[in-house]
């Protein structure tokens, strides 16, 4: 069983805010194969379903961004999953809007979600896709950037990151993450 984390914070406040585009490619994929997140189980809400054949539970931590790693390691003491088959999906300050970049590790990066993931399962070795949000102007609040919306001139480019996002992970179903990344981070 392949398990995908997406990353974000509950709540329609939240919704389409830079911070939820792990939540937003989830949910793309979900829609792409009939999958309904409907089962509320590890402080998370959860879809599963098959994806080209492999069974494939997407993941939307309920417990707010910082807490992410609860989720996870509730998840993997529940279903006695392994973390290589984990991927984490989330926003990236580093990376263009528009552009993703998978890694199979690495440190937190300032990234608060990820930092608990590490906390809650003692390792920076796990598979992620980072969404570009590209970093704000100098003198902009990061916490206010992060949890701002898309501007409409960014529309376009995160509709095809999403989409983009969506076939790496598809993709990294059939293959393995190092293929995966040399795919899709060009």
């Amino acid at each position: 069983m392949k398990w995908i984390v997406g990353l974000g914070n509950p709540g329609p406040a939240y919704e389409k805010t830079r911070h939820n585009v792990g939540f937003m490619a989830l949910d793309a994929l979900a829609v792409r194969h009939g999958m309904k997140f409907n089962n509320n189980k590890c402080k998370s809400v959860i879809a599963e379903g098959f994806i080209g054949g492999k069974k494939t539970v997407l993941i939307k931590p309920m417990t707010f961004m910082n807490l992410s790693g609860e989720a996870v390691r509730a998840f993997m003491d529940y279903y006695k999953v392994d973390l290589e088959d984990m991927i984490v999906v989330y926003d990236d300050l580093d990376t263009a809007v528009g552009k993703i970049r998978l890694r199979y590790q690495g440190s937190a990066g300032g990234h608060n979600g990820i930092k608990s993931i590490i906390q809650h399962t003692g390792t920076q070795t796990f598979n992620r896709v980072r969404m570009g949000i590209s970093r704000p102007e100098p003198g902009f609040a990061v916490v206010d950037y992060v949890l701002g919306n898309f501007p409409k001139n960014e529309r376009d480019l995160l509709k095809s990151m999403i989409e983009t996002t969506c076939d790496s992970l598809e993709y990294s179903l059939d293959h393995t993450f190092e293929q995966t990344m040399q795919k899709f981070n060009g």
